[in-house]
């Protein structure tokens, strides 16, 4: 019986891009009978070039991989950095040539400015392909473009998404739902300052059914629905900022006003 191929994460650091560099790793995976599915330059966060070239590989054999590294420190003029199976971040990273920021004390956040809402909804739609009890939360200013990417991430994703509140195109706050909105598949969205601050008594017990559900569910303005009810931030997976600049600020003072520059025209 065949053994299934898994797919490895490799990147090396180029210390000198001597010519026929490429050449030497690509003949050592080749001489390893190892596939090349994916390679490209990895910048770093900021932009700036490190010098570093990502790969996506495969093979069926671990050993090789084990292999591979001790014969890649033998080439000259690089240094690997990761050779490892492929992490969300590994898979975007190789996908689009960068790296995704991430808080330096909090590793569940991570940061995109709105030009980078391609890389985003790959983010997303990386995460929602796995299955069970995800809980995401996301921070942004209105008209960002929060629920336009988290909807783009199921499509990508093939997941059907589901509106327990929004403010998407008008207010949307469900007491219920179909029986077709339920079970694996499913993303459900919600809208933190909608669902505590605006809702009705049947549309909180909805809410705390559905977090109960073994799902994903994606919760917009996260802080607002952590001050408003028993969660904590820890209790998310995944806290995902998107500003439409790196220095904009993200606020809450216009929910003590009246709520207004959080409602859509």
């Amino acid at each position: 019986m065949e053994t299934e191929k898994q797919s490895w994460y490799l990147e090396y650091e180029i210390h000198k891009n001597r010519p026929g560099l490429l050449g030497d790793v690509a003949s050592i995976l080749g001489m390893l009978s190892i596939n090349i599915v994916t390679i490209n330059g990895v910048e770093s966060i900021h932009g700036t070039i490190n010098r570093r070239r990502g790969l996506l590989v495969q093979t069926d054999d671990a050993k090789k991989i084990e292999l591979l590294g001790s014969l890649l420190e033998k080439v000259e003029n690089i240094s690997v950095r990761k050779l490892r199976q492929p992490t969300i971040l590994d898979l975007l990273a190789v996908r689009h040539g960068r790296y995704i920021e991430r808080d330096a004390e909090d590793k569940r956040t991570f940061r995109f400015i709105r030009e980078e809402i391609g890389v985003l909804v790959d983010f997303m739609a990386e995460i929602f392909k796995r299955e069970g009890n995800q809980l995401i939360g996301i921070r942004g200013m209105p008209r960002v473009g929060k629920t336009e990417s988290t909807v783009a991430a199921c499509v990508s994703a093939n997941r059907r998404w589901t509106f327990i509140s929004s403010t998407l195109i008008r207010q949307t706050v469900r007491n219920q739902l179909t029986s077709d909105e339920l079970g694996e598949g499913h993303v459900y969205l919600i809208d933190g300052i909608v669902s505590t601050m605006r809702s009705t008594e049947k549309h909180a017990m909805l809410m705390r059914e559905v977090l109960r559900m073994p799902y994903t569910k994606v919760i917009e303005h996260p802080d607002v629905f952590v001050r408003e009810t028993e969660y904590e931030i820890t209790d998310f997976d995944y806290i995902i900022e998107l500003r439409n600049d790196p220095d904009q600020v993200i606020t809450y003072e216009n929910i003590e006003t009246g709520f207004s520059g959080f409602d859509m025209p």
